[in-house]
């Protein structure tokens, strides 16, 4: 049987513009990212009557995690910057929405409302300059 896998090339990092009628733009060159990394807590529910002396568990709260993208880092850009770009939602603390559309035929996407934890810079004496950037996922993902 003929695998359907794709490579990711083509995935698009999406930032919006947190309008009534939102707009999403494209961040530049973004080079991966990973996650939503969704986990789920649970909760012991164990007694004293318990089968075979074995723990008991039941769902507890979901967690949206963490996205982690990488870029090439370009300071002046209009999505990267301190300016207007996730740079500035890092530094005001803002709860922004954010949009993973996959290379697929239906453009799958994952959407979320996060806040941008983390940003790190690295600029090598002989390599391209990278950006790590890091957004708490706030809420449920959306995988439409």
């Amino acid at each position: 049987m003929t695998s359907s896998a794709t490579i990711g090339f083509g995935t698009l990092f999406k930032r919006g513009d947190g309008g009534g009628t939102e707009t999403f733009a494209t961040v530049a060159e973004v080079v991966s990212i990973s996650g939503p990394s969704l986990s789920m807590d649970t909760v012991d529910v164990t007694h004293m009557e318990s089968t075979g002396t074995y723990r008991e568990f039941i769902p507890g709260l979901k967690d949206g995690g963490e996205v982690s993208v990488t870029l090439n880092f370009l300071p002046a850009d209009a999505t990267q910057n301190a300016t207007a770009g996730i740079l500035k939602d890092y530094n005001d603390r803002v709860l922004r929405n954010f949009q993973i559309v996959f290379p697929d035929s239906g453009n799958t996407t994952w959407t979320i409302a996060g806040y941008v934890t983390a940003f790190e810079a690295e600029t090598p004496l002989e390599d391209k300059m990278t950006a790590s950037v890091t957004i708490k996922v706030s809420g449920e993902p959306t995988l439409a």
